[in-house]
């Protein structure tokens, strides 16, 4: 008898704006004492007895000098337009700027005019505002401004910056940005970044596969995307994808692209009708891909699956079902406390050939990699049992086997990650 399986996937919200003080705010008034009462600022939070804190002020008054020719001794040019700026501040704020600005080159002449290439307008402009300011908003500006803005801060080297910006895109991630977000955090290995957005290409592959940012994606990001068994969108769907990126990006190499499609998961007729037509993959690359699917265990065929770290995916939020053993709602309910001779377990009868078991099927192919299950403990009785998995219910392998041991309880099993649609 048993209770509760448990099967698991291997692997404050910014509000779109930056302050260097995350203590400049509050929450409720504080009636102000009157040693602390001023006439020209605003209250304040309250500081310890013998501190002062003016760095609001500070913040204000430097800021007040960001785009303004008074004492400005250098200006750099940004799409045609310009920025005076203080060498000073910038040197401060920046070791790129610092090398720059006083590192005897041509720069470093007074009253130099620096133009900057790869970058916008409106992106630099937020990044001088968070130089003079420590501030920065982003949750008005459009996702290009916020790439560019993230790859100012990783080109100038403002680590606190970068994973301020990371957090906050991690947060707008769309069908419609989600791909070039990904390209750039790829580019300058944010990890944070790069792993939600695998997450949500993941869950929604499909649309991912049909967004026209899926075309603009570099070759190294697009086969990062494709290569992982997680992508788990139907081969015909990948396939079909990979050769509209292929027309939209003739000069690269589409030999390679192409080697990401795992032919042998694709129909017969899939081959026939639509890889063959589009010439991209030679006829022995079919006839290599048919022999193997034919010839192959149906487990051991490189299966996609849907990758959900951590969470239990036997459950009927992911459309798990029992469909073999008795009493079968008991199973997948998630109630691990009100079980006893009478209700709350599933079963399956104990034959000579070992035909009959409990059998789960999960809401779609996933990976998985740990099982938990409640076997029946409230008598002295234990249990030996064995577990396999299946794609098609025909070909099992087996990823636990206990048959020699007595267990009882809880069950925490682990085992090498596997692709599978039945339990």
């Amino acid at each position: 008898m048993a209770k509760n399986p448990n099967f698991q996937e291997v692997g404050h919200l910014p509000t779109g704006y930056i302050h260097c003080r995350s203590s400049d705010s509050f929450t409720g008034y504080q009636y102000p004492h009157p040693s602390k009462m001023s006439n020209s600022h605003p209250l304040r939070p309250y500081t310890a007895v013998g501190e002062i804190d003016h760095v609001h002020i500070l913040s204000e008054h430097i800021g007040a000098l960001m785009n303004g020719e008074e004492y400005s001794d250098v200006t750099f040019i940004v799409e045609k337009k310009r920025f005076p700026a203080h060498r000073v501040i910038l040197a401060a704020r920046c070791h790129y700027f610092r090398a720059l600005l006083y590192g005897g080159m041509r720069e470093s002449q007074p009253e130099a005019e620096i133009p900057l290439q790869d970058t916008t307008a409106e992106a630099f402009t937020m990044l001088l505002k968070y130089i003079y300011t420590g501030r920065a908003t982003l949750r008005d500006e459009k996702e290009e401004v916020l790439l560019d803005f993230l790859s100012l801060a990783h080109k100038y080297g403002f680590p606190e910056l970068e994973d301020s910006t990371s957090e906050y895109l991690c947060t707008i991630l769309n069908i419609q940005n989600v791909c070039m977000t990904f390209d750039v955090a790829s580019l300058y290995s944010l990890p944070k970044l790069t792993c939600m957005c695998c997450m949500f290409m993941d869950r929604n592959a499909q649309e991912v596969l049909s967004s026209e940012g899926f075309l603009s994606l570099s070759k190294a990001a697009l086969l990062s995307i494709v290569l992982r068994d997680s992508f788990a969108a139907p081969e015909k769907d990948i396939f079909q994808a990979l050769m509209n990126w292929c027309k939209h990006n003739p000069k690269e190499n589409h030999a390679e692209i192409m080697q990401a499609v795992r032919l042998p998961l694709m129909s017969l007729t899939e081959l026939l009708n639509v890889v063959r037509p589009s010439g991209l993959l030679s006829p022995d690359a079919i006839l290599d891909a048919i022999k193997i699917r034919s010839e192959s265990r149906d487990m051991d065929l490189n299966y996609r699956g849907m990758l959900i770290p951590g969470e239990n995916i036997a459950t009927m939020k992911y459309g798990a079902q029992v469909v073999k053993g008795e009493l079968k709602s008991a199973l997948l309910d998630g109630d691990t406390q009100n079980y006893d001779l009478d209700h709350g377990f599933s079963r399956h009868p104990i034959d000579d050939d070992c035909r009959s078991g409990i059998e789960i099927k999960l809401g779609q192919p996933s990976i998985i990699n740990h099982i938990r299950i409640l076997l029946w403990d409230r008598d002295s009785r234990s249990y030996s049992y064995y577990i396999e998995v299946s794609m098609d219910e025909l070909d099992w392998i087996r990823v636990i086997d206990h048959s020699k041991y007595l267990c009882r309880s809880w069950q925490n099993l682990y085992f090498p990650a596997r692709v599978c649609r039945l339990v």
